[in-house]
């Protein structure tokens, strides 16, 4: 008895040892030699193996474009008023995905488009800088879950990260480490950006990371989108030179359209006066451009406005010259950035690269950023005279380092036309439903045509892999790999009208949860505020129910009509829950990972 508890004990350190040793290690096993091995080297054949992932011969690039909190009616692109020329070059040459969700917060967003996976399957239901000790919620992206950067390495793809990261624990960012969930450290093969923990940073002098190395500030003061292109650029450049066949991946994810809303004076005086007419009249004009487009249902008509928005003509005159100076200075803003992102674009086709290279351009991580009491905006009951007269004086600062500008809620809410509401809405279209491209002219022969089958954030990963055809290792770093939780959205790439794939996903951010399933959706907006205190639902002690099919933004509520449609999705809803990670609900806001806490001694930041 004693000889086999002695023998299960040995079998039982071996057996760990083993698992820590491959769990730690880079999984690159040593390949069979196929040559023949003689006493000497005449009577030998040599024969190097395929140490490193070789890629097909002409495997496209692949680049995915996010940009940071911005509406599906801002951009020309999908019938808004600001002009997004790169962009529209993008959309009307590829094919318009109207259907396209996205969590409504930029970390969850980021986490699962990068993995495939909802985000509390990967441990991102909220923020890491705010985590909580349960599996939905701590803010560790599972090494058994890789990121399509790890992915498409195993495919031999050169890969690189430019911009914003966010799904990096704060407690990891220092000079101690680890470095293994850095973008580094989870597939990228080159990091320029902010500091990966963090979700906002200023565009003027912003602190920025070269792989895991903070980087001198750039010596001659430019924004930091210029910065991020720039080194785009040079990346891809550097790969071609050295290996003109090996394809690469780039994440281009720049700081813009976050708060705060920074960019030089030029790009904001392009918009002079064009937005005197207020956000009423921006919410008909859009609308009826997106009608035009086949961007939404000729039946939709517009929402009922946020309660947090005064109708434009009730502002006073100044009041109107504040409001109308800062959504200049936010399309400026978006302008600047489809121009950086423009150059990108022009380079590959300069360099040949640009038909073998399928482009995702995806128009926000969430909806449109919406204003707070404390941002002190024109927004509410009333704007106080002092505060009115501080911003009227500090005009001509706008979009400079010196300022830190967001917009009022009624543009917020204008550039989410045709919804309601804003970021941080799971409940609601106006938080999690906005604009996507698929550009690729070797594969997609489109000319702006639109595809409206639902999607989702995670269908962006598995979408890449068909259509380069990668395959995904049952094991990468030692690490067997998780099922995909996305649905390739290539069978609508020629086919329109073909049924959707997508037929159920939940939404849920603290503590508000919503369901989609088969055309129908259900929202529980659960009684949570923002923690900036902006005005999130109507009633959030309701029940929401919405036909999709027939109501696209969300106008009747047909939850007395159809209790028991009401009872099936919420039994839906609570499946998913348990399956991916989403209970308990989460409705706190401050973490309680004790790292975090001593990281940031006490003082927790607000993105």
């Amino acid at each position: 008895m004693k000889k086999l508890i002695t023998v299960r004990i040995i079998l039982f350190i071996y057996i760990t040892f083993l698992f820590v040793d491959v769990t730690l290690a880079q999984y690159s096993p040593t390949p069979k030699f196929k040559g023949k091995i003689g006493k000497t080297i005449e009577e030998t054949e040599e024969r190097y193996a395929q140490v490193h992932p070789l890629a097909p011969e002409n495997a496209p690039n692949v680049v995915w474009i996010l940009i940071d909190d911005i509406g599906y009616g801002a951009t020309t692109a999908f019938g808004g008023l600001i002009e997004t020329p790169a962009f529209d070059r993008l959309a009307d040459n590829g094919l318009r995905y109207t259907n396209w969700h996205t969590t409504a917060f930029c970390a969850p967003t980021r986490a699962a488009l990068l993995t495939g996976r909802n985000p509390h399957s990967v441990h991102f239901g909220y923020f890491a800088s705010e985590s909580y000790g349960t599996p939905g919620y701590d803010g560790y992206l599972p090494f058994e879950k890789a990121t399509v950067a790890e992915i498409l390495r195993e495919n031999g793809y050169s890969t690189f990260a430019v911009g914003k990261y966010h799904v990096t624990s704060p407690s990891d960012v220092t000079a101690a480490g680890p470095f293994n969930r850095w973008p580094t450290g989870r597939g990228f093969d080159h990091y320029y950006g902010y500091k990966p923990s963090v979700g906002g940073a200023p565009q003027w002098n912003a602190v920025l990371y070269r792989d895991t190395q903070l980087t001198p500030k750039d010596p001659e003061g430019r924004h930091v989108t210029e910065l991020f292109a720039n080194e785009a650029i040079r990346y891809i450049d550097e790969l071609k030179k050295v290996d003109p066949r090996k394809p690469f991946f780039l994440y281009f994810a720049p700081g813009g359209t976050h708060t705060p809303h920074q960019v030089a004076v030029e790009w904001v005086d392009k918009y002079k006066g064009k937005f005197d007419k207020g956000w009423d009249w921006y919410r008909e004009t859009v609308l009826g451009r997106q009608k035009q487009l086949g961007l939404v249902p000729q039946n939709v008509e517009l929402p009922p406005q946020n309660p947090d928005v005064r109708p434009w003509d009730t502002l006073l005159d100044d009041e109107k010259t504040v409001a109308a100076r800062l959504m200049e200075n936010y399309a400026g803003f978006v302008s600047h950035t489809d121009y950086e992102i423009g150059r990108v674009i022009d380079y590959l086709e300069q360099t040949g690269e640009l038909e073998n290279t399928l482009i995702v351009l995806m128009i926000g991580d969430n909806g449109t950023m919406g204003a707070s009491p404390r941002d002190k905006l024109v927004n509410y009951t009333e704007t106080l005279p002092e505060v009115l007269a501080q911003q009227l004086k500090n005009l001509d600062s706008l979009g400079t380092a010196k300022s830190f500008p967001n917009y009022p809620g009624g543009w917020a809410a204008a550039t989410n036309t045709p919804f309601r509401y804003y970021k941080e809405n799971p409940s609601w279209e106006g938080g999690t439903h906005n604009a996507m491209v698929l550009y690729f002219p070797k594969r997609i022969q489109g000319n702006g045509e639109v595809r409206s089958q639902y999607s989702y954030v995670t269908d962006i990963m598995p979408t890449t892999l068909e259509l380069t055809n990668a395959q995904v290792p049952k094991i990468i770093h030692g690490y067997p790999q998780h099922p995909i939780e996305g649905i390739s959205l290539a069978y609508s790439i020629n086919h329109p009208e073909a049924p959707e794939r997508h037929t159920i996903q939940y939404h849920e951010t603290t503590g508000s949860y919503a369901l989609y399933k088969d055309g129908w959706k259900v929202a529980f907006p659960n009684g949570m505020k923002s923690p900036n205190g902006a005005i999130r639902e109507p009633d959030s002690s309701g029940v929401y129910l919405y036909n999709m099919k027939e109501d696209f933004n969300e106008i009747h509520n047909l939850a007395d009509k159809y209790p028991r449609k009401v009872k099936e999705l919420k039994k839906a809803f609570e499946k998913e829950a348990w399956k991916y990670n989403v209970y308990p609900l989460k409705n706190k806001w401050k973490t309680t990972n004790p790292y975090t806490i001593k990281y940031y001694k006490g003082n927790m930041p607000r993105f």
